[in-house]
């Protein structure tokens, strides 16, 4: 138990320290932007490009973990939102954040540096894979489903154009896309470039944990809408054992992509949760709430799965 908290305990203080600076030093939000650029348009796309060009090109050809992964998301994605469509009777745009609230992990910020932390660099090829598919979807389910709940009528292929420009242009999959690419054709950057790439990939982990809990910090809890009650426990509880059923049964799995794939799944609400509600105008407050929540209570629940998982429990 002391080698797990020894593992969560820096990662998870630096969030800590990014919400007390939040608190004590009076900036404007805007101050945020250029950290959070350099985290989602460099340091994290620097590690996801170092971590899959080493990596042996057989190992992306596991097609039935990515259907599995992201099957399983999609499935807790489609709970959440007939929760809150049919039996709550909101609208299909409050009823897409309530599902995004639900599924949508911070596999960004968060999902890197613990799984790298937790099982290795080996880590962090399941990682960027999931990340991958996971974003691929939600950049389709979001423009579709607030197109569909428009009372405004939305043309098609625009729409279909801004989908397809989501994904491809997306920093984490470009550095995906590059990585894969220098695997197949076994580059392997050397000299100042591979120490540029080495520097930028350390500092992404602290940098994205602290600019996280500056973002909680800045984004104060009014109340606890009662649809928590339920999504919290599906984010934090359902959707990493639907998880962990439906990746281990794939034939010749390792632990380490198993173990992977279930703590991105344990995970709390994505801040892009809360982008999404602001973006569309609907649900903004409560998806806030959402992801200060859920990360709060993330500290218990993703240290007793690390803690599960380091001594083989599961």
């Amino acid at each position: 138990m002391f080698e797990v908290i020894n593992l969560v305990t820096p990662l998870f203080t630096i969030i800590f320290l990014g919400y007390v600076s939040g608190k004590l030093i009076k900036l404007p939000v805007e101050g945020l932007v250029w950290l959070s650029f350099f985290v989602i348009y460099i340091a994290l796309p620097a590690l996801f490009f170092q971590l899959l060009a080493k990596t042996p090109v057989a190992e992306f050809n596991n097609v039935s973990f990515l259907v599995m992964t992201t099957l399983a998301t999609f499935c807790v994605f489609i709970v959440c939102f007939f929760i809150g469509r049919v039996i709550n009777k909101s609208n299909t745009r409050e009823a897409t954040v309530q599902g995004f609230a639900g599924a949508y992990g911070n596999i960004g910020y968060m999902g890197p540096p613990l799984a790298i932390a937790a099982f290795g660099p080996e880590a962090g090829v399941p990682v960027a894979l999931i990340f991958c598919l996971d974003n691929a979807m939600h950049f389709t389910l979001a423009p579709s489903l607030m197109a569909l709940g428009d009372e405004k009528r939305v043309a098609f292929l625009p729409m279909c154009f801004t989908i397809i420009k989501k994904i491809f242009t997306h920093p984490f999959i470009l550095a995906t896309i590059a990585g894969m690419c220098a695997a197949f054709l076994r580059y392997e950057p050397r000299g100042a470039i591979d120490t540029l790439l080495n520097t930028l990939s350390a500092a992404a982990a602290p940098a994205a944990l602290f600019a996280l809990g500056v973002t909680a910090a800045l984004r104060p809890i009014k109340r606890i809408p009662m649809e928590l009650s339920y999504l919290i426990p599906i984010k934090l509880i359902v959707h990493p054992v639907l998880m962990y059923f439906m990746v281990s049964w794939i034939p010749g799995i390792t632990d380490v992509w198993v173990y992977a794939a279930v703590l991105l799944a344990s995970l709390p609400s994505a801040t892009n949760v809360f982008v999404i509600a602001q973006q569309y105008g609907v649900w903004e407050e409560r998806a806030s709430s959402a992801v200060a929540i859920s990360t709060l209570l993330s500290i218990a629940s993703v240290t007793l799965y690390l803690y599960l998982a380091k001594n083989a429990l599961i």
